[in-house]
């Protein structure tokens, strides 16, 4: 039987464009340097180059355009060129190639690229397939320079176990990959794993021979041998992992010498479950291995939902589902005039936002349907309080407004001499809201007029809370300040650096961070530090907590869990800009925006990527969550509705 899944043979242009006769014609030079193709070069007058995105011995990938499309579809280029001399081998390179070509034909998961095209010019070969966007595990392992953590190999694990399964079952031949290694493993900016360069795999034949290929270090005996057979994927994954837990890379070790480098002794924060999962599937002999790639996956799961990773009894197909679908689609937008730099607030049904266009909306929660909005004089970034149907927020016109949720329609407005940022907190009949006039106001509720202003000494962007009958707020000047409902001072306490997050109260503490980099631990009775969790940078972010953890952002671009009682670092969570939101705590997960405009989703104990949406614009403002939607507003002028 022959090794090729269907019968395809490339297809051949009958003309070349003169670009692609040109790069031909310089190949038949045989020049021991290989010409790479140049951004602009058309192929077969379809696919415009627009970058290399990788080169190797035999060719290089390429990220491109379709030009067919009125849209611009960017696809991925691999170019295979045959160099050899010798006809026999020019044959075996060319039919390797077009083995990846027709297994992907005849392949449809989630975790393997999808194949658009394939055609030969000359010496060399092409496939255009789907165009991945992100980096494999070799690069992310060179890049961390250490090993990864126990549940983000987990989930990734989950994901190459399912993907094989598929392989190992398809109709109407199983296929066996034969290069599983960190290399040919992709990472998509959401997290999604996908298998890469099929280039060696084949259709499996019990008791068929052939010849050794694969990756030394990953491979397992029997490969060198030339046997095939689903033990060999299930051995290299177990090599894959090995890898990514110690950081110790194979191809430098003696073969078939795992046994001799434990896990734990190379990484100790690695659980002893995980470690026997990892030594089963590089057992030296095939039949002491899993006995699938199912069977594989499925003490994953169980791992998982041991470790808290899955935080509830769910099936193989839902866990699988979990760890593949890492995107996340809108369950709708809505557009302003401008853009949104605030915080929603939710009620009845209704989501109000305020925008830079100063106008406050109102929308239908479950379909962003607009239902009102209100005009203000200045932009919004006030997060609305609400209150007896009545919404109360801040504009930098200046003013404090108090409009009705039903219609929108004034009900009082109340000046102060400075733009407001700071959002309201009602409570005892009275709001309490910061102004850039140095101030904190107390409002009556009712008609808006003043009770009691304290002035703070410099402009109070920090949206004060009311706890223990007591109003806490900070202020530009990096004071946090305590006051009764009097407005007479009980403490103050100060920081190096201005304060312009919102204070958190839990269980008689404040918890407060400033532009000094410190997550501040204050007493709430007292005003005393009870400690200090130094950040690299600044932070005006307000935490939140949850039992023993606490969780905050800043502006080194980092997440934080800390431990309540030590003040220790739990865990960090590393992302590519600035976060200026304010943490949400839900169902097991903590969900944060940062100033890329990325919505993340981490699992709240252990810090792992649940997954992430990349929105059009930036995001300053905080997420709220509200029946297992996430609603935030982003400066591409959106207000966004997530799935949780």
């Amino acid at each position: 039987m022959k090794e090729d899944i269907i019968s395809w043979k490339p297809k051949t242009s009958g003309r070349i464009d003169l670009e692609t006769r040109k790069i031909t014609q310089n190949l038949d030079k045989r020049s021991k340097t290989l010409e790479y193709l140049q951004p602009g070069t058309k192929l077969e007058g379809r696919y415009k180059i627009l970058s290399t995105v990788g080169r190797g011995g035999m060719g290089a990938v390429y990220r491109a355009q379709d030009l067919r499309f009125k849209v611009e579809k960017t696809v991925a280029v691999k170019e295979m060129i045959n160099q050899a001399t010798d006809p026999e081998i020019q044959k075996t390179i060319v039919e390797g190639f077009e083995r990846e070509a027709n297994i992907l034909a005849t392949v449809s998961h989630p975790s393997i690229p999808t194949i658009y095209d394939y055609f030969t010019l000359g010496t060399r070969s092409y496939l255009v397939m789907e165009f991945i966007e992100g980096d494999n595990l070799e690069i992310k392992l060179q890049q961390r320079r250490a090993a990864f953590n126990e549940d983000e190999v987990i989930g990734w694990a989950i994901a190459l176990c399912d993907v094989m399964d598929y392989l190992h079952t398809h109709e109407p031949e199983p296929i066996i990959f034969r290069d599983i290694k960190p290399a040919n493993v992709m990472i998509t900016r959401r997290n999604q794993v996908r298998l890469v360069d099929f280039g060696i795999a084949k259709t499996f034949q019990t008791g068929s021979k052939g010849t050794m290929i694969g990756t030394e270090g990953y491979s397992p005996p029997e490969q060198y041998r030339g046997e095939a057979s689903p033990a060999v994927d299930i051995y290299a994954l177990g090599a894959t992992l090995h890898h990514l837990l110690t950081n110790q890379d194979p191809r430098t070790e003696p073969p078939f010498t795992f046994d001799e480098r434990p896990i734990r002794d190379a990484n100790p924060h690695i659980s002893v479950a995980l470690e026997n999962i990892v030594n089963t599937a590089l057992m030296y002999n095939p039949p002491d291995r899993f006995e699938s790639a199912a069977v594989m996956r499925k003490a994953l799961i169980a791992l998982a939902q041991q470790t808290g990773m899955l935080e509830e009894e769910i099936s193989v197909a839902q866990a699988t589902q979990f760890f593949q679908d890492q995107s996340h689609s809108p369950v709708w937008t809505f557009s302003c005039e401008d853009e949104i730099r605030g915080t929603a607030n939710y009620h009845e049904g209704v989501l109000y936002i305020g925008s830079y266009d100063h106008n406050m909306y109102a929308l239908e929660a479950d379909n962003g349907n607009f239902i009102w909005k209100y005009a203000a004089n200045g932009g919004i970034v006030s997060r609305p309080a609400i209150d007896d149907n009545k919404l109360y927020f801040g504009s930098t016109d200046q003013y404090v407004h108090a409009i009705s949720c039903r219609g929108g329609k004034k009900v009082w407005v109340q000046s102060t001499e400075g733009a407001i940022y700071s959002s309201p907190t009602i409570a005892e009949g009275h709001l309490f809201i910061g102004s850039d006039d140095e101030k904190l106001h107390v409002l009556n509720i009712l008609a808006g007029r003043e009770a009691w202003s304290v002035n703070l000494g410099s402009r109070v962007r920090s949206s004060p809370i009311v706890a223990a009958d007591s109003v806490f707020v900070g202020s530009e000047n990096g004071e946090i300040q305590c006051y009764d409902f009097s407005g007479n001072i009980r403490w103050r306490t100060s920081a190096k650096r201005a304060v312009t997050a919102t204070p958190h109260y839990y269980d008689g503490v404040i918890y407060i961070t400033s532009l000094d980099g410190v997550l501040y631990a204050i007493d709430a009775k007292s005003g005393w530090v009870i400690w200090r969790f130094r950040m690299e940078s600044g932070s005006i972010s307000t935490p939140t907590t949850n039992e023993n953890h606490i969780y905050v952002g800043s502006t080194d671009n980092r997440f934080y869990c800390v431990n309540i009682k030590s003040a220790n670092k739990v865990w960090s969570f590393d992302t590519d800009n600035q976060i200026n939101s304010s943490p949400v705590f839900y169902k097991g997960a903590i969900y944060f925006c940062n100033v890329d405009g990325i919505v993340y989703s981490l699992h709240a104990g252990s810090g792992r990527l649940r997954w992430k949406y990349q929105t059009e614009g930036s995001i300053t403002g905080s997420p709220i969550i509200v029946d297992d939607i996430i609603y935030v507003g982003a400066t591409d002028n959106k207000v966004y509705a997530l799935p949780t």
